[in-house]
């Protein structure tokens, strides 16, 4: 049964990552009573996580879907409401804004966007199945499960080479797959790579099938050469996808600044956007760290300052 909603809030949020769930407990217990657009899939990309080792307060871990239930729920306990549902328009030109979804139109009177950046992936239906299981999209995140084992890197920009970097600390040898015969990295980056004995690279190569099953993850790729057409099959244990995020901001086009990349921009060290009373928080204004715990302190602070805008703007 659809949740009734009301015709105004004083804050909406977009987005049920680590981000909108830390704004709707901060904001709910300020006894503003925020509403949560969870989205088409509630939890953001925890949800594809198994085990969350890198979030404090958790010594043994914890698996992602259920920390972001956990959340979900201290949320709720102080009056969030979330509702599972996607934000199809909004309209900043005045006040209160106008919010619409696919079945609703409301009015807030403040707007947190924390609709996350989706990770790009190759677009392969065993990749899609591995995901969270030897798949993964984030070295930091997942680096440390794959200790001592083998492991490919997919890209050939700053973020692979800085994922490869990061996996030899772990990993007993890593390969980075690259469609063409030169990187797309900066010079240090490229240096930094070249000069590591763990790494290897593939040329003028794209990865065609991940090998494996859901049970014991990944046992390897299937590799294509785009040039000579020759398949071969590289061993590994785990692969990550480092080709770029695409920031969820297409909705805010022509009313919030950007980015060449899409990614919102924030006024210096808050969470305020260009218009007043609209703030984000997250990943989708953070392309440099994109982790649970910066995205849930960058949720706190869009918290904290759309209840300043609030107690400064009070209308009737």
């Amino acid at each position: 049964m659809a949740k009734e909603l009301k015709d105004r809030y004083k804050v909406v949020i977009m987005g049920s990552g680590p981000a909108g769930l830390t704004a709707a407990l901060y904001t709910a217990r300020a006894n503003l009573e925020p509403i949560v657009f969870e989205g088409l899939e509630a939890g953001g990309q925890l949800t594809l996580t198994t085990d969350v080792e890198n979030f404090p307060g958790f010594p043994e871990g914890i698996l992602g879907p259920e920390l972001m239930d956990s959340m979900r729920k201290q949320a709720e306990r102080f009056g969030a409401k979330c509702v599972l549902g996607e934000i199809t328009e909004v309209d900043f030109s005045k006040k209160p804004f106008r919010i619409k979804t696919s079945n609703n139109e409301l009015e807030t009177d403040t707007f947190i966007i924390s609709s996350g950046a989706t990770a790009k992936m190759l677009g392969l239906e065993s990749e899609k199945k591995l995901l969270g299981r030897g798949v993964s999209t984030c070295a930091t995140c997942d680096g440390f499960f794959f200790r001592d084992q083998e492991l490919v890197v997919v890209g050939g920009g700053d973020s692979a080479m800085e994922e490869a970097t990061f996996l030899t600390k772990f990993a007993s040898k890593v390969t980075i797959v690259h469609r063409r015969e030169e990187l797309r990295a900066s010079k240090i980056m490229q240096d930094r790579a070249f000069k590591n004995e763990k790494i290897h690279f593939l040329w003028d190569s794209v990865v065609e099938e991940v090998l494996g099953d859901e049970k014991n993850g990944v046992s390897g790729v299937r590799i294509k050469n785009i040039k000579t057409g020759k398949t071969s099959t590289v061993e590994c244990q785990g692969m990550f996808v480092a080709i770029g995020h695409q920031p969820n901001t297409h909705l805010f086009e022509g009313q919030l600044d950007m980015d060449k990349d899409g990614y919102l921009i924030t006024n210096d060290k808050t969470s305020e956007t260009n218009i007043d009373g609209v703030f984000a928080a997250g990943d989708v204004q953070d392309k440099r760290y994109r982790q649970a715990i910066t995205a849930a302190g960058s949720g706190c602070m869009a918290a904290m300052d759309a209840e300043r805008y609030l107690e400064h703007h009070e209308e009737s």
